[in-house]
């Protein structure tokens, strides 16, 4: 037996499905759980959210703003990441992935600026920042476009 292993004792376990209002020999006779009178007790308690009658808040406060469907979620690099790579290696997003530097590329992959490059790489990803690929192609590397 390891920790991987534990479970519960057999009839250790109770359901919290039981009948209730069943009678004092159960337990849970008489009120069944719901205390004396009053609009709890009753059927038909209000919704959540329910206020009285009052206005409620999720009716007072304004709607706002709305969720852009045509929105890209672009995965940012800095160049300092990339130091890890070989000398002349080619980069793609699955190399990427791979060196556990992105875990989802999402909807691509924009390779920044930021940090020093001091090996000749070929790069391919979605995008590239200016300076990205300026640093990328003064040290002789390709910046692709994929």
């Amino acid at each position: 037996m390891d920790l991987s292993n534990l479970k519960a004792a057999e009839g250790s376990v109770h359901s919290d499905n039981f009948r209730r209002g069943r009678g004092h020999g159960s337990g849970n006779g008489k009120t069944a759980g719901k205390g004396h009178k009053g609009q709890k007790a009753r059927s038909g308690a209000p919704r959540p959210g329910f206020e009285g009658g009052q206005m409620p808040l999720y009716r007072r406060l304004p709607k706002r703003g709305f969720k852009n469907r045509n929105t890209l979620t672009i995965v940012p690099i800095n160049l300092s990441a990339l130091e890890r790579f070989d000398n002349d290696a080619v980069v793609s997003v699955e190399t990427l992935i791979e060196a556990g530097i992105v875990k989802n590329p999402r909807d691509g992959v924009k390779i920044l600026g930021n940090g020093e490059l001091t090996k000749k790489l070929t790069v391919q990803a979605n995008a590239f920042s200016a300076s990205a690929k300026e640093k990328i192609e003064a040290l002789g590397g390709k910046a692709e476009v994929i």
